[in-house]
């Protein structure tokens, strides 16, 4: 697989008389991809049925010419002003049931079937023009789906659509619903599916079941979203077709939208994501300032090549200070370099960063580019032709299976956000702590979808936190011949969001645990475990007659093993899932690996990587790693 660099371009920002002049410093650059589109809905209909594409067929042209391969985005992001006026209730509704206006992006329902239908007709209209231009070899659907928080809408349509999902999936017996959420308590029985509303503006928190319901709900309206537009494309077109999803949105299931996709892309804004998204603290935050997290970037890399089944990209890499975060600091001379190829040493098939050139208006004035709003180069473009040149002599990608796996739900992302139990708990951070720990000790992960069955090759797998396990799941796991890593809060809850009653959780096969009582930790009282290392955030008690592989300093378990399969009960810090991921590690015979702080390593089939994130140079095994350095080694 050949790995290649992009750009996302705008067109439309900028006079047509500098199309050509772009084009040929992009191919210069060493740029191969250029995405373009995905925001032009009011240049392309400035008005309903008023069709201006002759603009689009030049610039496409102009980029064609000099050998750039174009990503053509479907507009639907952006709808026109005059769509509003055409369908004023197609605004998403926020949970206290105001309406979200005109005048930025993503202002629409994904339930709102007017809307839907205006967006299968742009896109047909554009793949129609385009399925067959040489220069278009990639197609985007919308863009950055759940960004904003748009995947949950409290309007009338996602109500009227929401009750007929209902309907189909309890096969139109309301008795069944009112069973499966407990409705009998606090007398919430439901005598039709049309007395069901929106789980907004209770006087307390609503029923779980009818939370998570409709968080599921409005994940298969995404999904369904997509899906037509990604059927229409493919009326017209054989190039492949992606959709570019961001870091932590976790409202939709990725991996069911990637099923209708050949290939999964991410937005990765290391910088920007360390302030609001990481979770890091004060210290971590001043540290990586400039750098980002060391490890949030490769967790997504690897979930997003699991959502394109082995084919993705990085769509919009930050090149430069962005506008959106707390703070906006510039990366560290050699980190665009760095996140480049880290992206490729995970798989990516292309980069692209965001955006060719910075724009001088608008929302995104201050985010940086390659280019300075005056044309100038900005410091990225540097480092990005560096990489392209080094990309001249690389090798191609092959890549190889991991002996490590994590388990990723997104439905027990929604089951978790749910019900906490605490206040900040959240799933993604739970697996994150683990993916670290793993990165910690030298190895290389693969994540693997909710509805994985075949375990072969693996020797450790962590399925931390899926709160709802189905019974095939736990079986396949146990048979699998890996070391197995649950909890906490694993098989905690069944398919309706209820604590199973017999046995008690989490019930799983060949291992003799039971979860008797639970208790979320104050942050400034963790429980320290014996020997070092504590529980924090989240602790269950245990009972069973399993192996004691850690426990607490007073002498109960948390963390108990039979045959192959551990069971976790406490939420630990990073001492403490170090010392447990030390001893799955030497049962699975997995090599660990002692990593400096801040360096880490990569292996594909045929190169091995090594990553500084540091702001200074740091030993390593392999040798001196400069600030912000990246060494590959061929094995």
């Amino acid at each position: 697989m050949k790995r290649t660099l992009g750009a996302c371009y705008y067109p439309e920002h900028w006079p047509e008389e500098i199309w050509a002049e772009d084009a040929a410093r992009m191919a210069a650059a060493g740029l191969t991809w250029i995405r373009i589109g995905e925001f032009s809905w009011s240049k392309l209909e400035p008005t309903p049925g008023e069709l201006h594409w002759d603009w689009l067929d030049r610039a496409i042209e102009t980029l064609g010419a000099q050998g750039l391969k174009v990503v053509l985005g479907t507009p639907t992001a952006t709808p026109p002003r005059w769509m509003a006026e055409r369908h004023p209730d197609m605004f998403a509704v926020d949970e206290q049931g105001r309406a979200r206006g005109f005048g930025s992006r993503r202002h629409y329902c994904f339930s709102h079937k007017g809307y839907l239908g205006e967006s299968r007709r742009i896109t047909r209209l554009m793949a129609e023009r385009y399925g067959d231009n040489p220069h278009v070899a990639a197609w985007q659907t919308d863009n950055e789906y759940g960004c904003h928080d748009t995947v949950i809408s409290y309007s009338d349509a996602a109500k009227a659509a929401f009750r007929d999902w209902l309907r189909e999936a309890f096969d139109g017996d309301i008795g069944a619903l009112n069973t499966a959420w407990g409705n009998v308590f606090w007398s919430m029985e439901y005598r039709s599916f049309d007395e069901i509303g929106l789980p907004n503006l209770t006087v307390t928190e609503p029923n779980p079941a009818h939370v998570l319901a409709f968080k599921r709900f409005s994940s298969d309206q995404v999904v369904a979203f997509n899906r037509a537009q990604a059927e229409i494309i493919r009326e017209f077109s054989n190039a492949p077709v992606s959709h570019n999803y961001m870091g932590r949105v976790t409202e939709f299931d990725h991996f069911k939208v990637g099923k209708d996709l050949e290939i999964a892309t991410w937005d990765s804004y290391p910088l920007g994501f360390l302030e609001d998204r990481v979770g890091a603290t004060v210290e971590e935050q001043r540290r990586y300032a400039r750098q980002g997290d060391p490890d949030f970037q490769a967790l997504h890399h690897d979930l997003y090549r699991a959502v394109g089944r082995g084919r993705w990209w990085v769509m919009e890499q930050q090149p430069g200070p962005v506008n959106w975060a707390p703070y906006n600091p510039s990366p560290l001379p050699g980190m665009v370099r760095l996140w480049t190829w880290e992206a490729f040493a995970h798989g990516a098939e292309a980069v692209c960063y965001f955006r060719w050139r910075q724009a001088p208006f608008a929302q995104e004035q201050m985010h940086a580019g390659l280019l300075r709003p005056d044309s100038k180069d900005a410091p990225a473009i540097a480092e990005a032709r560096q990489v392209a040149q080094e990309l001249r002599d690389a090798p191609e990608v092959q890549p190889a299976q991991a002996t490590v796996a994590i388990l990723f739900d997104y439905d027990a992302d929604w089951a978790w956000s749910t019900q906490p139990h605490g206040a900040g708990l959240s799933y993604f951070q739970l697996i994150l702590d683990h993916y670290k720990a793993l990165r910690r000790a030298g190895q290389t992960i693969d994540i693997l979808p909710p509805d994985t069955r075949e375990f072969t090759g693996y020797k450790l797998i962590l399925a931390p936190g899926l709160m709802h396990m189905p019974q095939d799941l736990k079986i396949a796991l146990a048979e699998s011949g890996a070391e197995i890593l649950y909890g906490p809060r694993s098989g905690a809850r069944d398919g309706h969001f209820s604590i199973p009653t017999g046995p008690l959780p989490p019930a799983l096969p060949g291992l003799d645990v039971t979860v008797s009582r639970v208790e979320s930790l104050r942050p400034d009282m963790p429980v320290a475990l014996k020997d070092g290392g504590a529980a924090h955030r989240y602790l269950e008690e245990l009972e069973g007659r399993a192996e004691v592989v850690l426990e607490t300093e007073a002498g109960a378990p948390v963390a108990l093993r039979e045959g192959r399969q551990t069971y976790c009960g406490g939420w630990l810090d990073a001492a403490g899932l170090d010392r447990l991921i030390a001893v799955l590690a030497e049962a699975a015979g997995l090599a660990l690996r002692s990593m400096p702080e801040g360096v880490r390593t990569r292996r594909t089939a045929t190169e091995e990587f090594w990553f500084n994130h540091r702001a200074e140079p740091v030993q390593t095994e392999v040798g001196l790693l400069p600030a912000a350095g990246v060494l590959r080694r061929p094995l």
